[in-house]
């Protein structure tokens, strides 16, 4: 259900200074939407989470067209796409956070699930985390991809860039968002090191909100 602007603005400000005083965003990198009452509020282009005001923030139409305030991001068109693939959803965040970034460049990854399930609240908050082919950023033609993926995936990968997290709420967006990079830093610092994931029912168990198994 999506909320009224006043509350969205302020959200949004409280999410980017969090994630800029904590290294998950760094310089103009980032941006961050919420659906509202009158449309998507999405952080504008060019702008620090540091430093973003509730005025720089912009208005943009379920289809990504600009309404009003400054212009948005160059990838609210992405965050337009989540949101009409998924009306569940009502926030999305969209960062280069260091570790997921760092995953989005390795070779060999599987396209479908990029990481696997290390620890219960991954498998929980993330589950799949598919891999998308690179696109500059900005680049339209990611749009129809980005949507088709978010149909059944609420988080996404893009190669050579960083993830893409929507959330019921921003709050769980946000703890959705630092779980999958928790888990990227868990998955780089294991490499080369037998690890023992759950297992496929232990993470589809816990996936679908059921008690998971004894190990």
């Amino acid at each position: 259900m999506s909320i009224d602007r006043k509350t969205a603005a302020e959200q949004i400000i409280q999410s980017a200074r969090s994630l800029f005083t904590r290294g998950l965003t760094h310089g103009s990198t980032g941006n961050i939407s919420v659906r509202t009452e009158e449309g998507i509020l999405v952080t504008p282009t060019g702008c620090s989470l540091g430093t973003v005001s509730v005025g720089d923030l912009s208005l943009i139409d379920g289809g990504g067209g600009h309404l009003s305030g400054p212009k948005p991001s160059k990838e609210s068109f992405l965050h337009a796409a989540v949101l009409r693939a998924r009306p569940d959803a009502n926030a999305v965040i969209h960062t280069h956070s260091t570790y997921s970034a760092a995953v989005s460049c390795m070779s060999g990854l599987d396209m479908d699930n990029v990481l696997p399930p290390l620890t219960a609240y991954y498998a929980m908050r993330i589950g799949q985390l598919p891999l998308l082919p690179y696109h500059a950023p900005g680049d339209a033609e990611l749009e129809g991809l980005a949507e088709a993926t978010a149909v059944d995936s609420h988080a996404m990968l893009l190669s050579n860039h960083g993830p893409v997290v929507a959330g019921k709420t921003l709050p769980a967006g946000m703890d959705a968002l630092e779980e999958l990079e928790e888990t990227a830093r868990l998955f780089l610092l294991l490499r080369n090191i037998p690890t023992r994931p759950l297992t496929p029912e232990q993470a589809t168990t816990l996936s679908s909100g059921q008690r998971a198994p004894r190990a």
